[in-house]
């Protein structure tokens, strides 16, 4: 019998895109996904961890669920942006998590959840990498959203270091991720229906500063633009120091 699947994911459509990924991975492992927490197996918060309000937001979601865990057997997984950067201090705080996840661990989620259901019921287990890790490309992803709109990632990271921000610190430098896998990851969302492309990241005006060759932004939007269908493209996190001449035309 399979098991099922509830998510809570917290904070920024980037996280967002984790959490799709983690579905669609889970439901090719025959995993069953569901809305309904009180007919899940396993619960799986992807947390945030940007400023403080999004930390609060997150342990409070935590221990709601860890309370609600005391009545029912199931197992609880936290991911995300607070369990890359504060797992080791949460461990001891919240010993109801059954697995902690990182920012670049998420595509390992099937086979650290077979690891927990043969760890005997023990709590607490860590499945961290290190955040300059680059995720794999073509992973499953079920979408979440309105089916006329979808998020494309185009990067992770940030180089930026804004005195304000902890993302480097926890996502790692600016990392663009290939332009042919998001072109086909583009053209699969217009397939589907997909009307509007939403392109996220932490600053989309690095794309390509640490590639090869001339890829920008500008140059991605051009191609992108040229995909057949029928769409618009939308830009979310541009830094202003990056938005130049070219990028406007």
């Amino acid at each position: 019998m399979s098991k099922t699947v509830g998510f809570v994911s917290l904070g920024c459509a980037k996280n967002l895109t984790d959490t799709e990924t983690m579905m669609g991975i889970l439901e090719k492992e025959d995993y069953e996904i569901t809305n309904d927490f009180t007919k899940a197996d396993i619960v799986i918060v992807n947390t945030c961890a940007f400023i403080n309000d999004a930390k609060t937001e997150s342990i409070d979601e935590i221990l709601e669920i860890a309370e609600w865990k005391q009545t029912r057997d199931i197992k609880l997984v936290v991911g995300g942006c607070l369990s890359q950067r504060y797992y080791k201090e949460l461990r001891e705080e919240i010993p109801e998590v059954d697995l902690w996840i990182g920012t670049t661990s998420f595509p390992q989620i099937a086979e650290a959840l077979k690891k927990l259901e043969s760890a005997n019921g023990e709590s607490g287990q860590v499945c961290i990498a290190d955040i300059e890790d680059t995720i794999p490309e073509l992973l499953p992803r079920r979408g979440t959203t309105p089916f006329y709109t979808g998020y494309l990632k185009i990067s992770e990271g940030c180089s930026n270091h804004c005195t304000y921000c902890v993302i480097p610190s926890i996502r790692g430098r600016h990392k663009s991720r290939p332009k042919e896998a998001i072109l086909s990851e583009a053209e699969t969302l217009i397939k589907n229906g997909v009307k509007e492309l939403i392109l996220i990241g932490q600053d989309l005006t690095q794309y390509g500063s640490d590639l090869n060759g001339s890829e920008t932004l500008a140059s991605l939007l051009t191609e992108l633009a040229n995909l057949a269908g029928d769409y618009k493209i939308r830009l979310l996190y541009c830094y202003p120091n990056g938005i130049d001449d070219t990028l406007i035309d």
